[in-house]
């Protein structure tokens, strides 16, 4: 018995892996968070598979489940959005499953911020304008931010922002962000990514709150902040220069 982790994307039901729909098609137990992945991806599921909707059940209950499971010897699919390594709480999941000696497998997922860029049509490292993407979020509840990790500290790196769940906190994000990047730096809010009820709000950090209040958007939510979102006039990178010389291109193919 092995309890599967499961990437399960942004929210289209096509964006889920290869490997991730096997694995759903095979595990007779599946456990997903009803909140936030799309009931589309259950169809994935083989008839007869036991659905466990977690976003009303503690950690202790989860754990409960799959204990049973594996009491059972049932293999588990555990669908969580987005992909794994980021805001996925599975870390204390994992480490309960090592108490009881159940084995388990990670299995990537396509990255909401990815989603969010393809929605906006853009590319998010820019070559001499910025290099480095900042995933980031502000405290809340569930979880505090680390004292050193804090929206002024990352923006005074320069680098593109993927702020998530933290619409909320719109007002608090310019104030911060505005002394760093200038005014007139492009912020863009994607909703939930991928689905169809995906919105895209684009401005820039003097104008985004007033848009944002005039046509609210709730919790999940990315917000983007950079000059990449606007680039234009922009040097190219070398990489498919004619007379640049890389590994898998010598002198006599050019």
């Amino acid at each position: 018995m092995t309890v599967h982790f499961i990437g399960a994307g942004p929210g289209a039901a096509d964006l889920i892996t290869v490997r991730g729909r096997d694995l759903l098609v095979r595990c007779p137990v599946c456990l997903y968070a009803g909140s936030i992945v799309p009931a589309e991806m259950l169809a994935y599921c083989a008839p007869g598979t036991k659905l466990v909707d977690t976003a009303p059940l503690s950690l202790d209950e989860i754990e409960a489940e799959y204990l049973a499971a594996h009491n059972a010897g049932k293999d588990v699919a555990r669908l969580h959005s987005g992909d794994l390594s980021v805001w996925s709480a599975v870390a204390e999941q994992i480490r309960r499953l090592e108490r009881h000696g159940i084995p388990y497998t990670l299995t990537p997922g396509v990255p909401a911020f990815a989603a969010a860029a393809a929605a906006l049509g853009r590319e998010l490292t820019i070559p001499a304008l910025a290099q480095s993407l900042v995933l980031t979020r502000i405290s809340g509840r569930a979880s505090p931010m680390p004292a050193g990790e804090t929206l002024s500290a990352f923006g005074k790196t320069g680098s593109t922002l993927a702020i998530h769940l933290a619409i909320h906190a719109i007002d608090r994000i310019v104030a911060e962000l505005t002394p760093l990047y200038g005014a007139d730096c492009p912020v863009a809010v994607v909703f939930h990514a991928s689905w169809p009820d995906e919105r895209v709000i684009r401005g820039t950090l003097a104008t985004i709150a007033a848009t944002l209040a005039a046509d609210p958007i709730e919790r999940t939510a990315i917000i983007f902040v950079g000059p990449t979102l606007a680039a234009e006039e922009f040097r190219e990178s070398s990489l498919y220069d004619a007379y640049y010389q890389r590994r898998f291109r010598g002198r006599d193919t050019l």
